[in-house]
């Protein structure tokens, strides 16, 4: 008889799982608070404006084609993909702007008009960052559970060979004079909800990923590639269950076993579960404390956990074309600005973002003539005590007052249709995520491979995570690579051969 596997959370890494364990033999049924699918990669449509509410580019496209192939299937017959150049344009506080793209040339021509130097050592910082792709993604350290210390240890010297140990920003400093390129090379570990400044190295093998597989966008937003996976897990023959949140993981007080999830007031019976919720709510509300052996309150609140995020969703009557797909705007300070963030926990006067402006490449998401754009801040997670609540109009305010007035987005407050804000609070209550974290425990040196949470439960062995807070960690590939890993966890087992592909297949109709 198939096992039956209850997966709880419907983000990137449950319908991944999903589509995987559901493809190798498995039955599975998804559990989702919402009424949709798609966890932090939720939607939102108003007025003839789209919006994606979370993550909002494609990079490392053969990681996903891994979870379609899976099922025998190409990524290509299930969404439309549009590649971006360049990938970002980083706006500087002295108006000096950068187009960062993966052709070399142009890049070295970018950085030479601000230091020659730096234009020279692009390749040499290139080489090294695909030393470090080729360990984590080539190699399949990304993908290698990490469940004890001899794994991790076998891996520390060739980490301290590529100085993949070092925290990010250090590291770019070995190749890099101004305070532009820097940025340029050290800033993907915020992406990821981490530190630049204390991030290990390894994570830049993202610019690396970037040049060799691109940034990609999904023609009608991010949630285009939800909506690719879940109808792939339903012509698999997967169940979703919306609208129906786990209240908790049964485990048999002998055998310390999950039997089940209880949601709606039923129980369902379960061979394993896999959760995708946020790893704190999963242990501190979903399983008592009597079957926590390792994962004890304590231990829970005694992790370090990412920053948060405030969103703006914006629509415009108005095109604003000094904005690419994706553009960057950042304020003077760099690392005092994140040490507010992650160490001091408050709210500067001055910010940076990261602007989305799907409308550059796909104009339906906004009615015609119109712009569908969102903002993302980083600021600190609920351990601020900041109440949002009730700032969070104010400090709109002043983000779009500086948009207009300092950046040079005429007209922008008079031309507003849709505004819509996402805060730290919103992360807590509608995603469960502890602090309101974006990115759940933070990818430090200390909280990396081995030392993150385990992609099996430590303290129910047939319990299992996926997503952010797991092995690799975060973003859209690394939330695909924790699903492959949990994969190959369940096939070891469960005493299944891991089957990472499988022969193309007409698509079902």
């Amino acid at each position: 008889m198939k096992k039956n596997v209850a997966i709880i959370g419907s983000g990137f890494g449950g319908l991944s799982a999903a589509v995987r364990l559901q493809a190798q033999g498995f039955n599975v049924t998804m559990f989702e608070k919402n009424e949709k699918v798609g966890g932090h990669a939720y939607q939102i449509k108003k007025n003839g404006y789209t919006f994606d509410m979370g993550p909002s580019l494609i990079t490392a496209p053969d990681v996903i084609q891994k979870v379609f192939a899976t099922a025998g299937r190409r990524m290509e017959d299930y969404m439309e993909m549009h590649y971006l150049d360049p990938f970002y344009r980083i706006y500087f506080h002295d108006k000096t702007f950068i187009d960062y793209t993966g052709d070399s040339e142009r890049m070295k021509a970018e950085f030479a008009k601000f230091n020659v130097q730096d234009a020279e050592n692009y390749d040499k910082f290139m080489v090294a960052a695909k030393n470090l792709y080729d360990a984590v993604i080539t190699d399949g350290l990304g993908t290698t559970p990490f469940m004890d210390l001899r794994t991790y240890f076998g891996f520390v010297p060739r980490a301290l060979k590529l100085n993949a140990l070092f925290p990010a920003y250090t590291f770019v400093k070995q190749y890099f004079k101004d305070f532009r390129t820097r940025f340029t090379f050290s800033f993907h570990p915020l992406f990821i909800g981490a530190s630049p400044f204390r991030a290990p190295a390894i994570y830049l093998m993202i610019p690396y990923l970037e040049k060799n597989g691109g940034v990609w966008f999904s023609k009608g937003g991010m949630y285009s590639f939800v909506q690719a996976l879940e109808k792939l897990f339903l012509e698999l023959g997967g169940t979703i269950k919306t609208s129906c949140p786990v209240d908790e993981i049964v485990i048999d007080a002998a055998t310390k076993r999950a039997t089940g999830v209880k949601a709606g007031g039923q129980v369902y019976p379960v061979d394993a579960v896999v959760s995708n919720a946020d790893f704190a709510h999963t242990m501190k509300k979903l399983i008592k404390p009597e079957n926590r052996k390792k994962w004890t309150d304590k231990k829970v609140d005694g992790l370090d956990y990412s920053m948060s995020a405030f969103l703006m969703y914006i629509g415009t009557k108005k095109k604003y074309p000094e904005l690419l797909h994706h553009t960057l705007i950042l304020a003077e300070r760099y690392k005092e600005l994140v040490k507010d963030i992650f160490d001091k926990k408050v709210l500067p006067e001055d910010f940076s973002m990261y602007l989305h402006v799907p409308t550059r490449t796909d104009a339906g998401m906004a009615p015609e003539g119109c712009e569908s754009m969102y903002v993302l801040i980083p600021v600190a997670n609920l351990a601020s005590g900041l109440k949002w609540d009730d700032i969070k109009q104010t400090y709109a305010d002043k983000v779009l007052k500086f948009l207009e007035e300092d950046f040079g987005m005429e007209g922008l407050k008079e031309n507003i249709e849709v505004l819509e804000l996402f805060t730290p609070e919103d992360f807590k209550r509608e995603r469960n995520s502890h602090l309101g974290s974006a990115w759940g425990v933070e990818p430090s040196l200390i909280q990396t491979a081995y030392f993150r949470p385990h992609n099996r439960s430590e303290d129910v062995p047939n319990m299992y995570l996926v997503g952010t807070s797991t092995h690799p960690g975060a973003g859209v590939p690394g939330v695909l690579m924790t699903a492959e890993t949990t994969h190959k966890l369940l096939c070891q087992d469960f005493g299944m051969e891991f089957t990472p592909e499988a022969s193309p297949e007409p698509v079902l109709a």
